[in-house]
C-alpha cells in the first residue's frame, strides 16, 4: 500500500508533536511479527501516519502530531480521524477498509490488537494486499497493459458520478492558498529550484487562476464540485483481480479532498505523464471525456493546465521534503524526481496554442486507428481529444458503441446533423485551449469547409488529412474487425468507391500499410510540437 502521504496542502517541516504518551510501545506491538502469528513485518513512516504491513493484514496508525492542515494531537482526534478514513475510503475500496480497530492496555498490563483492556491507540485496518501492485510500481517495472488506461477511465468516471456535490466555496477560496503554499515550499528548497523559475511558476499560476475563476464558479453551480478522491496519483491505486482500485483518500480534510472533479482528474493525468505514460493519460482524458453528453463539459478544459501544474508543484515539494530522512545515494535520486515534477509544473502552466486536425478518409483506411495514435503526439499534454463521427452518431441515436444501427439512420440529414455537432464540440475545445482531432470520412467539400472555418472562428491551427487504400485492403480491414462503433461493412465499402472527393486541400496520405507505417506519413505532414 502506498505511504506516502503527498497532501496537496502540507507544510511538513512544521508539527507540532502532542502531549500524549509516547507511541512507541504501540509501534513496537505492531512491528512484532508475533503479533501477527509470524512472518515478516514491513513498517512505513511518513510525516503523518505509521503503517504496519503484516503477512495478512495492514495496520494504519495515526502518528501524535498537529500540522496546520491536520491535527492527531490527542487520542480521540486520531479515532475520529481513523474512523473518517474508514468511512471515506470504503466508497473507493470497500474490499480493503476492514475496520478501525483499538490497541488496548490489558488488565497484566500488555498492549494488545483488538483487546478487551483501555484503548490506549487506533489503528485502521485493511487486508494487506500485494504492494507490487500498485500502479506506480507497475509503471516503474514498464508492466502497463494496454487495456488498464480505459479501466482507469471508467474507474474514474464512476467514482464522480457517485461523488456528493459540496458547496464549491470553500475549495475555490483554498486555490489561491494552494499556490501560495507551492510556492513557499518551493522557495525554500532554493538549492534544488531556481529562484526565478519559483517566481515564474507562482505568477503564471495566479494569472491562469484569476482568468478561469469565473469558469469554476459555472462549474460549481452546475454541480460539478464534488468530494472525490483528492489524491488520486498512481502510488495509491492498486491492481486487484486485474481492475484499478483507489485507496488512501483524503480524509482529514473535506475542503480538501473536494474541488471540481477535473482537479481530482488531473492528479491522475499528471503523474502517468510524470511516469512517461502520456499516452495512457491521453487514453484516460478521453475515455473520462466521452462518458460526458453534455456540450458544455468541454468547457473545463481550460481549467485543466493549471489543475496538473498544482499537482505537479505538490510532488515536486512533497519529494524535495524527503530529503531531510535520506542521505547519500537517495538524495541524489530524489532530488532529480523533485526536479523533475517541478519542470513538469513549469511546462504545463504555459501550454502551446491549441490545433484542430481532421482526420478524413472512406471506411477501412484507419482512420480511426490514427486518430488515436495522433492523439497523445498533439500538444498540449496529454494530447488532443478525439471526436468519432460513428461514436456521436450511435450517441445521438442513445444506443451503445457497438449496437447496429438501421440504414435509415444514415440519412443524408442525419449526417448533416452529424457533421454539425462534430464542429460544434470542436470549436468548444478549441476555444477552452485544447487540441482536438475529428474522425470522420468528409467526402464532401461542404464538410471539410465547415470545420475549417470552426478553425479560423477560433484562431487554432488546422490540419487536414485524408487517407487512401485501394478496396481490397479496405475491404479486408472492415471485414477483420472485432464490436466497432463503426456500421460499416464491405457493402458499404464497395458504394463509398463511387464517392466523389472533390476539391481535396488536405494531404493526402498512403493508407494502404501498416498502422505505423500511416502515422509515420502523417507526422510527417503535421509541424513538430
Amino acid at each position: 500500500m502506498d505511504t506516502s502521504d503527498s497532501f496537496p496542502d502540507d507544510d511538513v517541516g512544521n508539527a507540532a508533536v502532542s502531549g500524549e504518551p509516547a507511541q512507541e510501545a504501540v509501534f513496537a506491538l505492531l512491528a512484532d511479527p508475533a503479533t501477527h502469528g509470524g512472518g515478516p513485518v514491513l513498517r512505513c513512516d511518513t510525516h503523518a501516519s505509521a503503517v504496519f504491513l503484516a503477512p495478512r493484514r495492514a495496520y494504519k496508525v495515526k502518528r501524535a502530531v498537529q500540522f496546520p492542515f491536520l491535527d492527531y494531537s490527542t487520542l480521540p482526534k486520531r479515532k475520529a480521524a481513523c474512523e473518517a478514513e474508514l468511512v471515506i475510503n470504503r466508497q473507493f475500496a470497500p474490499r480493503l477498509y476492514r475496520q478501525v480497530i483499538a490497541i488496548t492496555r490489558e488488565s497484566n498490563g500488555q498492549l494488545a490488537v483488538g483487546g478487551k483492556g483501555k484503548p490506549v491507540e487506533w489503528a485502521v485496518e485493511m487486508e494487506r494486499f500485494d504492494e507490487s501492485r500498485t500502479l506506480d510500481h507497475i509503471a516503474a517495472r514498464g508492466a502497463f497493459d494496454d487495456t488498464l488506461p480505459a479501466k482507469l477511465a471508467h474507474m474514474v468516471t464512476a467514482m464522480h458520478q457517485r461523488a456528493e456535490c459540496t458547496d464549491p466555496d470553500p475549495w475555490l477560496a483554498a486555490l489561491p492558498r494552494y499556490i501560495e503554499q507551492n510556492t513557499v515550499a518551493l522557495r525554500e528548497a532554493s538549492d534544488i529550484f531556481p529562484a526565478e523559475a519559483v517566481s515564474e511558476l507562482d505568477r503564471r499560476s495566479r494569472d491562469a487562476l484569476a482568468r478561469i475563476r469565473p469558469l469554476l464558479v459555472s462549474r460549481g453551480q452546475r454541480g460539478l464540485t464534488r468530494r472525490g478522491h483528492g489524491d488520486l496519483h498512481l502510488g495509491n491505486i492498486v491492481l486487484l483481480d486485474g481492475e484499478p482500485v483507489p485507496f488512501d483518500a483524503i480524509e482529514f480534510d473535506p475542503v480538501m479532498a473536494s474541488g471540481d472533479i477535473l482537479y481530482d482528474l488531473s492528479f491522475l493525468l499528471l503523474d502517468l505523464i510524470a511516469h512517461t505514460l502520456t499516452p495512457a493519460a491521453n487514453v484516460v482524458l478521453n475515455g473520462y471525456f466521452a462518458a460526458t453528453h453534455q456540450i458544455e463539459d468541454y468547457d473545463g478544459l481550460a481549467a485543466l493546465p493549471l489543475f496538473m501544474s498544482i499537482r505537479a508543484a505538490v510532488r515536486a515539494k512533497v519529494t524535495a521534503a524527503r530529503l531531510s530522512q535520506n542521505t547519500g545515494d537517495k538524495r541524489n535520486e530524489i532530488i532529480q524526481a523533485a526536479q523533475r515534477y517541478f519542470e513538469l509544473a513549469r511546462i504545463l502552466i504555459a501550454p502551446p496554442s491549441p490545433s484542430i486536425v481532421c482526420v478524413g478518409g472512406l471506411s477501412g483506411t484507419g482512420k480511426s486507428i490514427l486518430a488515436r495514435s495522433l492523439a497523445p503526439l498533439i500538444h498540449p499534454l496529454p494530447g488532443a481529444i478525439v471526436l468519432r463521427s460513428d461514436v456521436e452518431r450511435k450517441t445521438w441515436f442513445g444506443v451503445d458503441e457497438t449496437d447496429r444501427l438501421p440504414p435509415e439512420a444514415y440519412r443524408p440529414e442525419i449526417s448533416t446533423t452529424i457533421y454539425a455537432m462534430l464542429c460544434d464540440k470542436a470549436a468548444r475545445i478549441a476555444r477552452a485551449g485544447h487540441s482536438v482531432i475529428v474522425d470522420a470520412v468528409f467526402a464532401k467539400a461542404s464538410e471539410r469547409a465547415a470545420i475549417e472555418a470552426i478553425a479560423r472562428e477560433a484562431n487554432v491551427t488546422f490540419h487536414g488529412l485524408f487517407l487512401e487504400a485501394d478496396l481490397a485492403t479496405r475491404i479486408a480491414r472492415i471485414s477483420g474487425r472485432g464490436p466497432d462503433a463503426s456500421d460499416a461493412n464491405p457493402s458499404v465499402a464497395r458504394q463509398q468507391e463511387d464517392f466523389e472527393v472533390d476539391s481535396l486541400s488536405w494531404s493526402v496520405i498512403n493508407a494502404a500499410g501498416s498502422p505505423a507505417d500511416t502515422l509515420a506519413r502523417a507526422c510527417d505532414t503535421l509541424p513538430e510540437p
